[in-house]
Protein backbone atom coordinates (compact mmCIF):
# COMPACT_ATOMS: atom_id res chain seq x y z
CA UNK A 1 0.00 0.00 0.00
CA UNK A 2 2.97 2.62 0.70
CA UNK A 3 4.58 1.75 -2.63
CA UNK A 4 0.99 2.81 -4.03
CA UNK A 5 0.65 5.57 -2.40
CA UNK A 6 4.59 7.17 -3.13
CA UNK A 7 3.73 6.28 -6.97
CA UNK A 8 0.86 7.66 -6.75
CA UNK A 9 2.03 10.83 -5.57
CA UNK A 10 4.81 10.84 -8.16
CA UNK A 11 2.28 10.15 -11.08
CA UNK A 12 -0.40 12.78 -10.31
CA UNK A 13 0.87 15.68 -11.80
CA UNK A 14 1.21 12.96 -15.08
CA UNK A 15 -1.95 11.94 -14.73
CA UNK A 16 -3.65 15.81 -14.52
CA UNK A 17 -2.87 15.93 -18.27
CA UNK A 18 -4.80 12.91 -19.21
CA UNK A 19 -8.03 15.25 -19.95
CA UNK A 20 -5.42 16.88 -22.71
CA UNK A 21 -4.07 13.95 -24.25
CA UNK A 22 -3.41 13.81 -27.79
CA UNK A 23 -3.14 10.39 -29.30
CA UNK A 24 0.30 9.19 -29.66
CA UNK A 25 2.15 9.76 -32.73
CA UNK A 26 3.65 6.29 -35.14
CA UNK A 27 6.71 8.65 -35.54
CA UNK A 28 9.77 6.66 -33.75
CA UNK A 29 11.71 9.83 -33.45
CA UNK A 30 8.38 11.39 -31.77
CA UNK A 31 7.59 8.69 -29.22
CA UNK A 32 11.05 9.19 -28.31
CA UNK A 33 10.54 12.90 -27.10
CA UNK A 34 7.36 12.19 -25.55
CA UNK A 35 8.78 9.67 -23.45
CA UNK A 36 11.87 11.68 -22.81
CA UNK A 37 8.74 14.56 -21.44
CA UNK A 38 7.70 11.82 -19.58
CA UNK A 39 10.76 10.81 -17.70
CA UNK A 40 11.07 14.59 -17.39
CA UNK A 41 7.77 15.84 -15.85
CA UNK A 42 8.28 12.45 -13.46
CA UNK A 43 11.95 14.02 -12.70
CA UNK A 44 10.05 17.38 -12.33
CA UNK A 45 7.21 16.18 -9.70
CA UNK A 46 9.87 13.88 -8.01
CA UNK A 47 12.46 17.16 -7.26
CA UNK A 48 9.37 18.78 -5.69
CA UNK A 49 8.65 16.17 -3.48
CA UNK A 50 11.99 15.09 -2.41
CA UNK A 51 15.50 16.41 -1.95
CA UNK A 52 18.19 15.07 -3.52
CA UNK A 53 21.67 16.82 -2.67
CA UNK A 54 24.13 15.16 -5.49
CA UNK A 55 24.91 13.63 -8.60
CA UNK A 56 25.31 10.05 -6.52
CA UNK A 57 21.57 11.18 -5.70
CA UNK A 58 20.36 11.31 -8.73
CA UNK A 59 22.17 8.45 -10.13
CA UNK A 60 20.92 6.22 -7.33
CA UNK A 61 17.00 7.39 -7.97
CA UNK A 62 17.96 6.92 -11.54
CA UNK A 63 18.78 2.84 -11.17
CA UNK A 64 16.30 1.88 -9.09
CA UNK A 65 13.97 3.47 -11.31
CA UNK A 66 15.72 1.69 -14.27
CA UNK A 67 15.95 -1.74 -12.76
CA UNK A 68 11.98 -1.79 -11.77
CA UNK A 69 11.04 -0.62 -15.42
CA UNK A 70 13.48 -3.20 -16.93
CA UNK A 71 12.06 -6.06 -14.71
CA UNK A 72 15.49 -7.02 -13.12
CA UNK A 73 16.60 -7.83 -9.67
CA UNK A 74 16.57 -5.81 -7.03
CA UNK A 75 20.21 -4.74 -5.75
CA UNK A 76 18.52 -4.08 -2.14
CA UNK A 77 16.24 -5.52 -0.58
CA UNK A 78 13.40 -2.76 -1.06
CA UNK A 79 10.93 -3.96 1.64
CA UNK A 80 13.27 -3.55 4.75
CA UNK A 81 13.83 0.18 3.05
CA UNK A 82 10.35 1.02 2.90
CA UNK A 83 9.98 2.54 6.74
CA UNK A 84 13.20 5.15 5.61
CA UNK A 85 11.75 6.24 2.45
CA UNK A 86 8.58 7.27 4.15
CA UNK A 87 10.76 8.81 6.50
CA UNK A 88 12.43 10.91 3.91
CA UNK A 89 9.33 11.89 2.01
CA UNK A 90 7.73 13.14 5.57
CA UNK A 91 11.54 14.88 6.46
CA UNK A 92 12.26 15.89 3.36
CA UNK A 93 8.28 17.27 2.86
CA UNK A 94 8.66 19.35 6.35
CA UNK A 95 11.89 20.84 4.74
CA UNK A 96 10.78 22.17 1.59
CA UNK A 97 7.35 23.72 2.85
CA UNK A 98 10.14 25.99 5.39
CA UNK A 99 11.52 26.78 2.33
CA UNK A 100 9.02 27.87 0.16
CA UNK A 101 7.12 29.61 3.43
CA UNK A 102 10.57 31.42 3.92
CA UNK A 103 10.60 32.48 0.15
CA UNK A 104 7.13 33.45 -0.22
CA UNK A 105 7.51 35.48 3.06
CA UNK A 106 10.21 36.92 1.72
CA UNK A 107 8.42 37.66 -1.56
CA UNK A 108 5.77 39.31 0.28
CA UNK A 109 8.21 41.75 2.11
CA UNK A 110 10.33 42.74 -0.93
CA UNK A 111 7.34 43.61 -2.60
CA UNK A 112 6.18 45.96 0.55
CA UNK A 113 8.72 47.76 -0.19
CA UNK A 114 8.20 48.50 -3.93
CA UNK A 115 7.00 52.26 -4.12
CA UNK A 116 3.57 52.66 -4.79
CA UNK A 117 2.42 49.32 -3.09
CA UNK A 118 -0.47 49.71 -0.44
CA UNK A 119 -1.31 47.25 2.11
CA UNK A 120 -5.58 46.49 2.24
CA UNK A 121 -6.85 46.21 5.51
CA UNK A 122 -7.33 42.03 5.13
CA UNK A 123 -3.06 41.87 4.31
CA UNK A 124 -3.34 42.39 0.70
CA UNK A 125 -0.99 44.08 -1.32
CA UNK A 126 -1.38 46.35 -4.56
CA UNK A 127 0.33 47.95 -6.75
CA UNK A 128 -1.78 50.21 -9.87
CA UNK A 129 -0.06 50.59 -13.13
CA UNK A 130 -2.48 52.52 -15.04
CA UNK A 131 -5.22 54.60 -12.46
CA UNK A 132 -8.37 54.05 -14.68
CA UNK A 133 -11.74 56.69 -14.89
CA UNK A 134 -14.95 56.35 -13.41
CA UNK A 135 -16.11 54.82 -10.00
CA UNK A 136 -14.55 51.63 -8.98
CA UNK A 137 -16.56 48.69 -8.26
CA UNK A 138 -18.78 47.96 -4.54
CA UNK A 139 -18.59 45.14 -2.23
CA UNK A 140 -21.49 43.91 -3.56
CA UNK A 141 -21.11 45.08 -6.76
CA UNK A 142 -19.44 43.52 -10.44
CA UNK A 143 -16.44 44.14 -12.51
CA UNK A 144 -15.34 42.25 -15.82
CA UNK A 145 -11.48 41.89 -15.81
CA UNK A 146 -8.44 40.50 -18.21
CA UNK A 147 -6.10 38.74 -15.45
CA UNK A 148 -3.16 36.61 -15.09
CA UNK A 149 -2.13 34.53 -11.99
CA UNK A 150 0.76 33.16 -11.06
CA UNK A 151 2.72 31.70 -8.25
CA UNK A 152 5.86 33.83 -6.75
CA UNK A 153 8.32 31.70 -9.20
CA UNK A 154 6.37 32.94 -12.52
CA UNK A 155 4.37 29.83 -12.69
CA UNK A 156 1.06 30.80 -14.55
CA UNK A 157 -2.17 29.06 -13.51
CA UNK A 158 -4.75 30.55 -14.70
CA UNK A 159 -5.32 33.70 -17.69
CA UNK A 160 -8.10 35.22 -19.01
CA UNK A 161 -5.84 36.93 -21.24
CA UNK A 162 -4.64 33.43 -22.94
CA UNK A 163 -8.09 32.04 -22.88
CA UNK A 164 -9.14 35.56 -25.12
CA UNK A 165 -12.08 35.75 -23.04
CA UNK A 166 -12.88 38.24 -20.18
CA UNK A 167 -13.75 37.44 -16.42
CA UNK A 168 -16.98 38.61 -14.90
CA UNK A 169 -17.52 38.55 -11.54
CA UNK A 170 -19.48 39.43 -8.15
CA UNK A 171 -17.28 40.89 -5.60
CA UNK A 172 -18.58 38.28 -3.12
CA UNK A 173 -18.02 34.96 -5.38
CA UNK A 174 -13.71 35.55 -5.03
CA UNK A 175 -11.02 35.10 -2.93
CA UNK A 176 -11.32 37.89 -0.41
CA UNK A 177 -7.86 39.27 -2.19
CA UNK A 178 -9.41 40.37 -5.09
CA UNK A 179 -12.86 41.37 -3.26
CA UNK A 180 -10.21 44.25 -1.78
CA UNK A 181 -8.74 44.57 -3.87
CA UNK A 182 -10.96 45.29 -7.06
CA UNK A 183 -12.83 47.63 -4.81
CA UNK A 184 -9.64 50.18 -5.36
CA UNK A 185 -9.59 50.02 -8.95
CA UNK A 186 -11.59 51.82 -11.70
CA UNK A 187 -12.41 50.77 -15.20
CA UNK A 188 -9.67 50.97 -17.16
CA UNK A 189 -7.07 50.58 -13.82
CA UNK A 190 -4.34 47.88 -14.19
CA UNK A 191 -2.52 47.01 -11.13
CA UNK A 192 -0.17 44.02 -9.62
CA UNK A 193 -2.14 42.03 -6.71
CA UNK A 194 0.46 39.98 -4.08
CA UNK A 195 -2.44 37.57 -2.27
CA UNK A 196 -1.35 36.19 0.84
CA UNK A 197 -2.61 32.65 1.23
CA UNK A 198 -4.77 33.41 3.60
CA UNK A 199 -6.50 36.45 1.57
CA UNK A 200 -6.22 33.14 -1.25
CA UNK A 201 -6.59 29.41 -0.56
CA UNK A 202 -5.30 28.86 2.53
CA UNK A 203 -4.22 26.09 2.98
CA UNK A 204 -6.40 23.98 0.31
CA UNK A 205 -4.59 23.13 -2.63
CA UNK A 206 -6.29 23.72 -5.94
CA UNK A 207 -5.88 22.37 -9.03
CA UNK A 208 -1.74 23.49 -9.70
CA UNK A 209 -2.00 25.78 -6.81
CA UNK A 210 -0.70 24.37 -3.97
CA UNK A 211 -2.03 24.20 -0.68
CA UNK A 212 -0.39 27.64 1.36
CA UNK A 213 0.97 29.52 -1.66
CA UNK A 214 0.93 33.55 -2.51
CA UNK A 215 -0.84 34.34 -5.48
CA UNK A 216 0.33 37.09 -7.44
CA UNK A 217 -2.27 38.87 -10.16
CA UNK A 218 -2.06 41.13 -13.12
CA UNK A 219 -5.70 42.45 -13.35
CA UNK A 220 -7.35 45.00 -15.59
CA UNK A 221 -10.50 46.43 -15.33
CA UNK A 222 -12.70 46.40 -18.31
CA UNK A 223 -16.00 47.16 -16.77
CA UNK A 224 -17.98 47.98 -13.45
CA UNK A 225 -21.08 46.67 -13.25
Amino acid sequence: MKKIIVLGLLLMPVLALAQEAKPAANDPAERNKMLYSLGFLLGDNLKKQLILDNEDDYKAVSQGMRDSLLNKAAQTDVESYKPQIIQKYQDDARLISEKREAAQKEYVENFKKEKGVKELDNGALMKLSKPGKGKAPKADGSATVHYTGTLIDGTQFDSSRERGQAFTTRLTDVIPCWTKALQQMKPGSRAKVVCPADTAYGNRPVGPIPPNSVLVFDIEVIEVK
